[in-house]
C-alpha cells in the first residue's frame, strides 16, 4: 500500500453521470456518519478502476491511486494501514486495498489485522469509530477464496451505524464464484454512442474523419479501454483517412485475452461449438446471433453433441433464446475468432459452408466460403455481388458487397463494390458503416456512386452546402452511365438547397433535372456495363416517373413567381401521389400539399410514407418521414400529435445518426412548447436545434427554433422581447428567415409589435402576408389575416375585423388559433370598458386553450376573464404543473428512473431532475411514492367530477 502526494485532477469519465451520482450519495452518506457497501461489476475495460479512483478523489485531494489495475491477487492482510497513513479529507478515513505487501505494523490502539473475519470486522468498526472510513477494493475477484469469504462476512455485518462504506471493483463471476452476488451492486455496461463518440474525440482532439471514427466506434462497442488501445496504434495519416485502415484494426489484444479467458475453463467440446457460433454470425445481420440449427448440423457433423453448449449458457457466455444463440458480450465474439488459429477458423468458415446447403442459403454459403478464402478469388467475388440482388434487406447487400469488394483483383471494380455496399448500408439505417466503407474507396478518379453516398450522408448529417456539391459533382459523374442515381444527387442537392434557404440553388438543382442544365447520358443498363454496377439493382429512370416532373416543374413554377402554374402542377403531383406506396413519392407530396397549404393532404401522405417506411424501408428515410408527419400535424394545429412524432423521430436520427434531421425535430417540439406554454422545454429543444442549425446551415430549422421561442415570450406577455426575435426573419434583410417558413411567422409578428408600440414595422409586413394569403390554402391564413388588420385597425373598425376573423375560424379546425383571436379580441373589448361583451370571447378562448394543453395562455385568458369581472373556478393541483413536468410526473409515477424518462422524453437526465424538483416543490411531495398516489387521485377526481 502506497501514498501519493501528488494533487491528481479528476478523470474525465463519459457517459458515467449516473454511476458518479451514485458514488457521490455513497460518500456524502459516508460523510454524515452513515455507512453502506457497493460492488461495481462489469466485464474487462468499462472502466470499473476508473471509477474507483473517482470515488478516490472525491475522498481525498491526496487519496492514493488503485495500484492493481491488473488484479493482481491480494492479500486480506493488506487490508490495513496505520492510523498515522490514513488520509483525511472532509473528516474521512481511506483505505485502499489493491497490491500484495506486509503486515503492517502494530499500532496503539488498533488490533492486528489477520484473515479471520472477526478480526477484520472490529478492525474496521474500530476504525469507523475514530472516523468516517472508506474502504476501496480493486479487482476484488483476484482474491484467494478465504480472503474473499472473510471480506463478504465482514461487510455484510457492518450496519450503517458503524461508519464505514466499502467500494469493491469485481469482474462478473463464474458459476461458483458468486461471493459478491449478495452485496448491492452496479454492473457497467457499454459506453452508449454518444459517450463513445465524445471520449473518442478527446483522445484524437477531434482530428479523426468521419469514416474512421465510425470504423473505431463500431470496433470497439462501446469498450472505453478498447477504443483507448485502437487509437493509439493508428498513424496521424490513417486517423485523417489519407491512409487504409489496417484489417482488422490492431489493438486491445490483451483485453480480448480477457474476455477468451472467460471460457476457459470449459470443455474442449463446448469451446469448439462457442466457436462455430462466432463464426456463424459472419452471415447474420448484425445483433441476431447465430441459428442454432446452423450449430446443431455443425456440431453433428464435427462429432461434437450440440448439448455440449449448456455449459457456455450456465456460465453466463452465451443465451439461447428462440432458436438464436446469442453472445451476451459482443467482443466474447470477437476475441474467440481472434484467438483461434488461422488455418481453424478457415476450417470453421468451410464446415459451415457445407451445411448451409439449398437455394435459400445461397448468400450465407458464398459468405462463409469468402471467410475461408486465402487470397483474392474474382470468381467467388462476382458469385457473391449477384447474390446481393433485391429483395434481399440492404444490410444482407451491404455486408456481401463488402466481401466482394475485398475479393476483387481489379481496382476500379474493388471501388465501385465498395461503394454500392457502402450505399446499402447507408440505406440499412448504417451511416457509420457505410462512412467506414467508403474509406476503402481507392480508385482514381473518385467513382461518381462514392460521391454519391458521401452526399446522401452529409445531407443527414453534416453542413447542407457541403452536400449539395457533393451531391451535384456526383450527378456530374453518374449522368453517362446511371441516369437514375443522377437524378437522385440532383433532388438530394435541390434538397440541401432547400435547408439552407437558397432559392437559387434548388432553382438550379431541380432545373438540370428537367434537362435545362443536364449533361448528355443514357439511361443506365446493367447488362451493356455490368462492371459499372456490381450489384444489379439500377436505380429507375426518372423519366418513367411523371409524378416527379409534375413535382420538379411544380416547385419551380412557385419559386419562380408563376403561383399559378405551380399550384396546377403541385395539384396533379398530390393526385399521383394518392395512388403510390412509394416513400420517396409521398414525402414529395407531402412537401408539395405544405406548399400549397393543404395540410390535412400533408399530414395523410406523412401518415402513409410513414406507414411504407415501416413495412418495406429503407430503414434511412424514418426519420424523415417522422419529421414530415411531426410538421404537418403541426401546421394543422394538432400539436399533441406533432409532439409524439417528433419525438419518435428524434429517437430514430439518434440511432440512425441524422443530426439534421434531429435539429429539425427538435425545432418542432419547441413550436409544441410554445403552444403547451412550458417555457423551460421551449428554450432547451430551441437551444437543441440551434445547436445543429447554425452550423450546417439549416436555415428552415433555425427560422423554426427562433419563432418557437418568440411565441413562448408571446404567450408570458413578453411582447417587446418576442417582437425582436421575429423582427429579424420577417422583415426585409439579410437575417431575413427561411423562405418556407417566414409566413407563418408574421401573425405573431403583428400580435407581438403592436403589443410593443412598433406598429409601423407591423403594418409593413401585411401586405405581403396578404398575397401569400390570397395564394394559399392554408385553414388558417384567413382568420390570422383578418386578426393582423383588427390589431392594427382604429378603435372603430376593430370589432368588425375581430368578428371576420372568427367567422373565418368557424369554418376550419384549430382550437389554438382560434382562442389566440378570442383572447385578443376580449383583451380589445375589455380595454374599451365594454365588459360584459369581453367575457364571452375571453370564456371560449380559456377553455379552447385547456383543451389543447395551452397552459400559460390559458393563464392569460383566466387573467383576462376575472378582470372583465367573473370568477375562475380552481383547478386540480396537477393543473399547476407545465406539460412537460407532468409529462415527468407521469413517467416517474409509472416508476420509470431519471435516466429512462431522460431517453423516452428525448432529453438530459439533468432536465429530468430539475423537473422533477419542481415538480415536488409545486405538489408539495417529498418521494415518488406520495407523486404516485397524488396523480391517482387527481385521475380519479377527473373521472368522477
Amino acid at each position: 500500500m502506497t501514498t501519493s502526494t501528488t494533487v491528481r485532477s479528476p478523470l474525465r469519465l463519459y457517459g458515467r453521470s449516473g454511476e458518479l451520482a451514485i458514488l457521490e450519495t455513497l460518500l456524502a452518506r459516508l460523510g454524515a456518519g452513515r455507512g453502506s457497501t457497493l460492488v461495481l461489476t462489469g466485464a474487462p475495460g468499462l472502466g470499473r478502476t476508473a471509477l474507483l479512483r473517482h470515488a478516490l478523489d472525491l475522498s481525498g485531494p491526496e487519496a492514493p491511486a488503485p495500484g492493481n489495475a491488473r488484479g493482481a491477487p491480494v492479500l486480506l492482510h493488506a487490508t490495513a494501514a496505520p492510523a498515522e497513513r490514513l488520509l483525511p479529507y472532509s473528516g474521512l478515513h481511506t483505505l485502499l486495498c489493491s497490491a500484495p505487501g506486509p503486515l503492517p505494523p502494530p499500532v496503539a490502539g488498533i488490533p492486528r489485522p489477520d484473515t479471520a473475519p472477526t478480526a477484520l470486522l472490529d478492525l474496521l468498526t474500530t476504525l469507523g469509530a475514530l472516523r468516517p472510513l472508506l474502504v476501496c477494493v480493486d479487482d476484488a475477484h483476484a482474491w484467494d477464496a478465504g480472503s474473499r469469504a472473510a471480506l463478504v462476512f465482514a461487510i455484510r455485518r457492518l450496519t450503517p451505524a458503524r461508519r464505514v462504506a466499502v467500494l469493491l471493483t469485481a469482474a462478473e463471476q463464474h458459476a461458483g464464484e458468486r461471493d459478491f452476488t449478495a452485496l448491492p451492486s452496479l454492473r457497467l455496461g457499454p459506453l452508449d454512442r454518444s459517450a463513445s463518440r465524445a471520449l473518442l474525440d478527446r483522445l484524437t482532439g477531434g482530428r479523426a474523419d468521419p469514416g474512421v471514427r465510425e470504423e473505431l466506434l463500431r470496433e470497439a462497442a462501446g469498450n472505453p479501454r478498447l477504443l483507448t488501445a485502437l487509437a493509439d496504434r493508428l498513424t496521424e495519416d490513417q486517423l485523417a483517412g489519407r491512409g487504409g485502415l489496417p484489417q482488422p484494426l490492431s489493438g486491445g489484444e490483451s483485453l480480448l485475452d480477457a474476455y477468451a479467458a472467460h471460457i476457459d475453463g470449459l470443455p474442449d467440446d463446448t469451446r469448439l461449438l462457442l466457436l462455430f457460433a462466432a463464426a456463424a454470425e459472419e452471415h447474420e445481420p448484425e445483433g441476431t446471433g447465430a441459428d442454432a440449427a446452423v450449430l446443431l448440423r455443425a456440431g453433428q457433423l464435427a462429432g461434437v453433441d450440440p448439448g455440449l453448449l449448456s455449459p457456455a449458457e450456465t456460465l453466463g457466455a452465451v443465451r439461447i433464446d428462440g432458436g438464436r444463440v446469442h453472445f451476451t458480450e459482443p467482443l466474447l465474439r470477437r476475441a474467440l475468432l481472434r484467438r483461434a488459429p488461422l488455418a481453424r477458423r478457415r476450417a470453421v468458415h468451410r464446415l459451415l459452408a457445407t451445411v448451409l446447403d439449398g437455394p435459400h442459403r445461397t448468400l450465407p454459403r458464398l459468405v462463409q466460403r469468402a471467410c475461408a478464402a486465402t487470397g483474392h478469388d474474382p470468381a467467388l467475388a462476382e458469385a457473391l455481388a449477384r447474390a446481393a440482388g433485391p429483395p434481399r434487406p440492404h444490410a444482407d447487400r451491404a455486408a456481401a458487397l463488402s466481401r466482394a469488394a475485398a475479393l476483387s483483383t481489379d481496382e476500379a471494380l474493388r471501388g465501385e463494390r465498395f461503394a454500392a455496399a457502402a450505399e446499402h448500408a447507408w440505406l440499412a439505417g448504417d451511416p457509420g458503416r457505410a462512412r467506414a466503407l467508403l474509406t476503402r474507396v481507392r480508385s482514381v478518379p473518385a467513382p461518381g456512386r462514392a460521391h454519391y453516398v458521401r452526399g446522401l450522408i452529409a445531407l443527414r448529417d453534416g453542413p447542407a452546402a457541403d452536400a449539395g456539391e457533393a451531391l451535384l459533382t456526383a450527378a456530374e459523374l453518374l449522368a453517362p452511365h446511371d441516369r437514375g442515381r443522377a437524378v437522385g444527387a440532383l433532388l438530394g442537392a435541390a434538397e440541401a438547397a432547400w435547408l439552407t434557404g437558397d432559392v437559387p440553388g434548388y432553382l438550379h438543382a431541380m432545373n438540370r433535372i428537367g434537362g435545362r442544365e443536364r449533361p448528355p447520358g443514357r439511361s443506365h443498363d446493367p447488362a451493356l456495363d455490368p462492371a459499372l454496377d456490381p450489384a444489379p439493382d439500377p436505380a429507375p429512370d426518372p423519366a418513367l416517373d411523371p409524378a416527379l416532373d409534375d413535382f420538379r416543374a411544380g416547385m419551380c413554377a412557385v419559386l419562380d413567381g408563376r403561383t399559378d402554374d405551380g399550384r396546377a402542377l403541385l395539384r396533379a403531383c398530390l393526385d399521383t401521389g394518392d395512388r403510390t406506396g412509394d416513400p420517396a413519392v409521398l414525402l414529395r407530396s407531402g412537401i408539395a400539399a405544405l406548399v400549397l397549404g393543404e395540410v390535412d393532404a400533408a399530414c395523410r401522405a406523412g401518415a402513409r410514407a410513414l406507414a411504407a417506411v415501416r413495412a418495406h424501408g429503407p430503414e434511412a428515410l424514418l426519420p424523415q418521414a417522422l419529421e414530415h408527419l411531426a410538421y404537418g400535424e403541426l401546421r394543422a394545429g394538432r400539436h399533441a400529435r406533432a409532439r409524439v412524432h417528433a419525438y419518435e423521430g428524434l429517437r430514430a436520427a439518434d440511432r440512425l445518426g441524422q443530426r439534421n434531421a434531429a435539429a429539425a425535430l427538435h425545432a418542432v417540439l419547441a413550436m409544441a412548447a410554445s403552444v403547451e406554454g412550458d417555457g423551460a422545454a421551449c428554450t432547451e429543444h430551441a437551444a437543441s436545434a440551434a445547436a445543429d442549425a447554425g452550423p450546417h446551415g439549416l436555415g428552415q430549422a433555425a427560422t423554426l427554433a427562433t419563432w418557437a421561442v418568440a411565441r413562448a415570450d408571446l404567450a408570458a406577455g413578453r411582447h417587446t422581447r418576442a417582437a425582436a426575435r421575429l423582427a429579424p426573419l420577417v422583415l426585409n434583410g439579410p437575417r431575413r428567415g427561411h423562405f418556407a417558413a417566414l409566413m407563418l411567422a408574421v401573425p405573431c409578428f403583428v400580435e407581438a409589435a403592436v403589443l410593443a408600440g412598433r406598429g409601423e414595422e407591423a403594418r409593413a409586413v401585411v401586405p405581403e402576408f396578404t398575397a401569400w394569403t390570397a395564394w394559399t390554402a392554408d385553414p388558417q391564413a384567413p382568420a390570422q389575416l383578418a386578426r393582423c388588420h383588427a390589431l392594427l385597425a382604429p378603435a372603430g373598425e376593430a370589432a368588425d375585423r375581430y368578428e371576420e376573423a372568427l367567422a373565418h375560424h368557424a369554418r376550419s379546425s384549430g382550437d389554438f388559433e382560434r382562442a389566440r383571436t378570442e383572447l385578443l379580441y376580449g383583451q380589445w373589448l375589455r380595454r374599451q370598458r365594454r365588459t360584459r361583451e369581453a367575457r364571452d370571447p375571453l370564456r371560449d378562448a380559456l377553455v379552447a386553450f385547456e383543451r389543447c394543453g395551452a397552459r400559460v395562455w390559458a393563464e392569460r385568458a383566466a387573467g383576462e376573464l376575472r378582470a372583465a369581472g367573473e370568477s375562475v373556478a380552481g383547478s386540480g393541483p396537477v393543473d399547476l404543473l407545465t406539460a412537460q413536468q407532468r409529462r415527468v410526473a407521469r413517467c416517474v409515477a409509472e416508476g420509470a428512473t431519471n435516466r429512462e424518462v431522460a431517453v423516452r422524453l428525448s432529453v438530459s437526465p439533468r432536465t429530468v431532475d430539475h423537473h422533477l424538483r419542481n415538480v415536488f416543490a409545486a405538489l408539495g411531495v417529498r418521494s415518488r411514492t406520495e407523486l404516485a398516489r397524488l396523480l391517482d387521485r387527481d385521475e380519479e377526481n377527473a373521472a368522477n367530477p
